[in-house]
């Protein structure tokens, strides 16, 4: 219970900061970083250590719920309209394929090593991987995302005041 309560919190504070920023791109691969380094601490720790394991879990269970909301923001910062939808298609399409290929990785790690921790460890490297993937995708410019600068156009102010028509 207590990775998920430390979770709820973090998660409201990287979301509000993300939306204050509207910076997506960070606030996923900053809690992607942590949690690799989490969960590959926790493969190397003496498991008599309970203080250190619950502090790594509630980091990694932090970061993968955190980095939900600034993720699903990412699509339509580079994809729009029938693009966008394919796109976001096309990302929970390999979501749910990667469900099934990381849960049988860690199971055929687990049962070739005997433990978990080469499964923690394959389970951070492949958090890094994603933030390093993140962090190399191309931000946008202005003139890419077809948006056009507009001005608003004051209405001329002209003194009345004393002037009779």
């Amino acid at each position: 219970m207590l990775p998920y309560l430390a979770a709820l919190a973090i998660m409201v504070f990287v979301g509000r900061s993300s939306d204050r920023t509207l910076e997506r791109r960070y606030h996923v691969a900053i809690p992607l970083t942590i949690g690799a380094i989490s969960l590959t601490l926790l493969s190397t720790i003496p498991t008599s250590s309970v203080f250190l394991s619950v502090t790594l879990w509630s980091l990694a269970a932090s970061a993968i719920n955190c980095l939900w909301g600034p993720f699903w923001s990412l699509p339509n910062e580079f994809l729009a309209g029938f693009s966008a939808a394919a796109g976001i298609a096309l990302i929970n399409s390999v979501g749910n394929l990667g469900g099934f290929v990381g849960s049988y990785a860690m199971g055929a790690i687990n049962q070739r090593t005997g433990g978990f921790r080469g499964g923690l460890i394959f389970a951070g490297l492949s958090w890094l991987v994603s933030a390093m993937l993140l962090i190399a995708l191309r931000k946008r410019t202005a003139p890419e995302t077809g948006a056009v600068a507009v001005t608003q156009v004051s209405p001329a102010v002209t003194p009345t005041a004393g002037l009779d028509p």
